[in-house]
């Protein structure tokens, strides 16, 4: 339950928040290229991210669509940390096979980690998955005042995250991050 204090402190939070999310997938890749919307890339959880972005009122700056390849990863958040986007949402490469390497790419360049996002979504996800949600290392960070999280693949996962955790606390988390780059 939230303190009115913290529900308070949220509703201070104005303004459109600007996403970029991004598809981690080898096999979808290697079907349908670098497709610039889920709905070419027949992508059920890039259509739910997207949904659910423009649903509460925010905006869908880009769509990628990329390989489970740590280097083209890596290459791709570092020019979205450039961009006008607020948050960058990846979807797939979280778990513990040889080919997920989205938290090897990308965790290393976070400035700060928000170790709290990785911890209640996997509580959240006991609900759905039980004892599973020990495969998962979905996290989030902060780059260069930019917010990333990083989710499985799952449409469910990726419905969670957004309903419980992004959508509700983006504009608080990046309220903070701006008030740390105005120092």
């Amino acid at each position: 339950m939230q303190s009115s204090t913290s529900l308070s402190h949220k509703q201070d939070i104005k303004g459109n928040i600007r996403f970029a999310l991004i598809t981690v997938s080898t096999s979808r890749f290697n079907k349908y290229g670098s497709a610039r919307s889920p709905q070419e890339a027949e992508d059920i959880s890039g259509n739910h991210m997207c949904s659910l972005v423009e649903e509460s009122g925010h905006e869908v700056v880009s769509y990628s669509l990329v390989p489970d390849n740590e280097i083209v990863i890596k290459d791709l958040i570092s020019r979205m940390v450039d961009e006008d986007v607020n948050v960058i949402v990846t979807s797939g490469g979280t778990g513990l096979s040889p080919d997920d390497v989205t938290i090897e790419a990308i965790a290393p360049i976070f400035h700060k980690e928000i170790q709290g996002f990785g911890e209640y979504f996997r509580y959240l996800s006991i609900g759905q998955i039980g004892s599973s949600v020990v495969l998962t290392r979905a996290c989030a960070g902060i780059v260069n005042n930019k917010v990333i999280f990083c989710l499985p693949g799952s449409p469910n996962a990726v419905k969670l995250a957004f309903s419980e955790i992004i959508l509700p606390e983006a504009g608080h988390i990046l309220k903070h991050v701006g008030r740390a780059a105005q120092k």
